[in-house]
């Protein structure tokens, strides 16, 4: 397993610093097909407008196959949706077949969902030798909960889950959501988490420095064999 963090001034820095090593590292994937799964969030958009405006015609995104690592049950046009967010800022400023985008249907029933994610996933990605699904890459990010995807502190049990995608109900508001679960996060073969802002501080030096109350933070439970944190000064103000 190899962690590394790097840190960068400001949220901007931290979008710019990952979308420069992510075209690094697809001119390195010789495989057809790429299978990414992205997440939403603050940080994340800024990244989405990067890769709209500055690597639109530098990447063949056409290779690409993009997932979701976690979707709010809200309608495609909702504000909460993840995938609404991607589609506006970043996959209708790219060449990419519709074919290569796989939302969640949030708009559908969950359950029936999830399952049929599920199989989605099944269809389109790698499928490790004990049969959970090997992403090349998954995207993370991280609340001042120590959630990540959609795995709340409350539902840690979705962290060694056998099945690939489960829902999640957010402890505040008890929006529903699906997510992927902790096997699924940890087969990927790269796994970057982008954290910005000094709220989350505290939570990301316990959860980079296995110290505290790490246990209890999902975050500290992604263990991949190639994982990198990419911060900003604030977050990183307490590692």
């Amino acid at each position: 397993m190899s962690t590394e963090t790097k840190k960068f001034a400001d949220p901007a820095g931290v979008a710019a610093g990952f979308a420069a090593d992510f075209a690094a590292w697809f001119a390195t994937q010789t495989q057809d097909k790429v299978t990414i799964a992205l997440s939403g969030g603050s940080t994340p958009k800024m990244l989405f407008e990067i890769w709209g405006k500055e690597y639109a015609d530098k990447i063949d995104w056409s290779r690409i196959h993009f997932f979701w690592g976690d979707e709010r049950c809200v309608a495609p046009d909702d504000s909460d949706s993840n995938y609404g967010v991607a589609k506006t800022l970043f996959l209708d400023k790219v060449q990419i077949p519709a074919e290569n985008v796989h939302r969640v249907l949030g708009e559908a029933d969950p359950d029936e969902e999830r399952l049929r994610y599920e199989n989605e996933i099944y269809g389109h990605v790698d499928i490790d030798e004990n049969a959970v699904p090997q992403f090349d890459l998954i995207l993370l990010g991280m609340g001042t909960d120590g959630h990540t995807a959609s795995i709340f502190p409350h539902q840690s049990q979705f962290l060694k889950s056998p099945q690939v995608c489960e829902v999640a109900i957010h402890p505040e508001s008890a929006q529903k959501r699906i997510t992927l679960t902790g096997p699924v996060l940890n087969r990927a073969k790269k796994v970057a988490f982008l954290i910005t802002g000094g709220d989350k501080a505290e939570v990301l030096a316990q959860v980079i420095k296995k110290e505290g109350d790490f246990a209890n933070f999902p975050a500290s439970h992604v263990e991949a064999a190639d994982l990198t944190f990419y911060v900003d000064e604030a977050a990183a103000a307490s590692l």
